[in-house]
């Protein structure tokens, strides 16, 4: 009987590897063709291969290959967001960062909780649980769209930077209300504890793992394994995420920190051979991206019509809520403290409206509908609602509106101008 259970999980980890393989390639590449967010069209195959209309793959079917891909697929992509950083530019905003990845998560979590509470009914734990999955900003809906549009390189720090911050402290805060939900019981005092702890002990198993496999993958006397660095970095996201759980931290916190000393390894004196660093640069390129493909597509298959077809309008609602009221807020909030950065308005204005939605928050419903947490159906129709609306509009609108505001590079504004005289 065993090894037949055993033989069908084998089975369903491949058949979902090979679904969505060939799903996010043959749409990744007409998402390039059509100028469209790649995500979009992952979420809508996912719909059409889950429960709602093929149901070749489902959260009840395979519960443990889902919460393997959404943990692992999230952990990873906050690794190479944290890759993404650079500290010395980090530095210098490091003010407005930490505001608008902590205070700024906490804020736009009350808000949409305090609405939505109003708006769906529900209880006020439940209703700041779902206030707390959309908070954070997606890193990997943000970097892919740096990439093709050169915003001025302080704004571009910080909004990546944050991005990737609030991803861990929304993944934490949310931890933290699923314990309360489950258990249902809440202490201020014991939840500001737990999270401070949880953080601060994701930041330290982070900064050792980080830096010790980053030094074995060196060109030091003691970096032996710089010809595993491929494999190599996906060791550093697995020990940093479960050392950190295993000691009571946070293992998406630990994979951030583990990112950031691995991108900013020559800070620290450390260099991987040119041949090994393309190898792990290309390697990791091609992980993230399978990552991503398989948790918007997972997400997709846990949508549930018959709820967003009920909630839709209310979940439109919420989206607007956050679009234009909850994160604006934010920003004007967390950037005033920040008298050295020197923000522009037109500066703030800019920040307000790239804040899409997108993996963590994807990922962090996606167990909550595992759990079937009360609720779960509308949370997975406002965060679903969530990422479509923010990345149709906003991904889709960065250029044009960084043009608007004056806050692309100088050198891609007289390329610009050039072609257009």
């Amino acid at each position: 009987m065993e090894s037949t259970v055993e033989a069908i999980a084998t089975n369903n980890l491949i058949l979902i590897f090979a679904t969505i393989g060939i799903t996010g390639i043959v749409l990744g590449r007409l998402s390039e063709i059509l100028k469209i967010p790649d995500v979009i069209l992952y979420l809508i195959a996912g719909i059409i291969i889950g429960p709602a209309v093929l149901n070749i793959i489902s959260v009840q079917s395979f519960p443990v290959e889902n919460n393997l891909i959404l943990t692992f697929g999230s952990a990873f992509i906050l690794f190479e967001g944290g890759k993404e950083i650079n500290l010395k530019v980090l530095n210098k905003v490091k003010v407005s960062v930490g505001m608008l990845s902590t205070v700024g998560v906490i804020v736009s979590a009350v808000v949409v909780g305090v609405i939505s509470g109003k708006v769906f009914g529900l209880p006020m734990v439940t209703a700041l649980l779902l206030g707390s999955v959309v908070a954070s900003t997606d890193p990997a809906a943000l970097i892919p769209v740096f990439k093709q549009v050169t915003i001025k390189d302080k704004i571009k720090q910080t909004v990546v930077s944050e991005s990737a911050f609030n991803d861990a402290v929304g993944a934490i805060l949310v931890s933290t209300l699923l314990g309360v939900v489950t258990s249902g019981e809440f202490s201020v005092a014991a939840s500001t504890k737990e999270l401070l702890v949880s953080a601060g002990l994701g930041i330290g198993v982070g900064v050792v793992i980080g830096y010790l496999l980053t030094v074995f993958m060196s060109d030091k006397k003691i970096g032996v394994f710089h010809s595993y660095a491929p494999i190599m970095s996906l060791l550093t996201v697995a020990l940093a995420y479960e050392i950190a759980l295993k000691l009571g931290g946070s293992g998406y916190m630990a994979v951030f920190i583990a990112g950031l000393i691995s991108g900013n390894k020559k800070l620290f004196g450390l260099w991987i051979p040119e041949y090994d660093f393309q190898s792990v640069h290309h390697f990791s390129e091609s992980v993230s991206t399978m990552c991503r493909m398989a948790i918007f597509v997972v997400l997709g298959t846990q949508v549930d019509l018959g709820a967003l077809a009920t909630y839709w309008a209310p979940s439109l609602l919420m989206v607007l809520v956050l679009m234009f009221v909850a994160r604006p807020l934010v920003v004007l909030i967390c950037t005033a403290f920040d008298k050295s950065a020197k923000w522009t308005f037109k500066d703030r204005l800019f920040m307000m409206w790239v804040r899409e939605t997108g993996v963590i928050p994807a990922a962090l419903s996606g167990i909550i509908v595992s759990m079937k947490i009360p609720g779960y159906e509308i949370i997975s129709s406002v965060v679903f609602m969530t990422i479509l609306v923010t990345l149709i509009v906003q991904a889709s609108t960065t250029k044009m509106v960084a043009k608007k505001l004056g806050v692309l590079e100088e050198s891609e504004e007289m390329e610009e101008s050039s072609q257009i005289a």
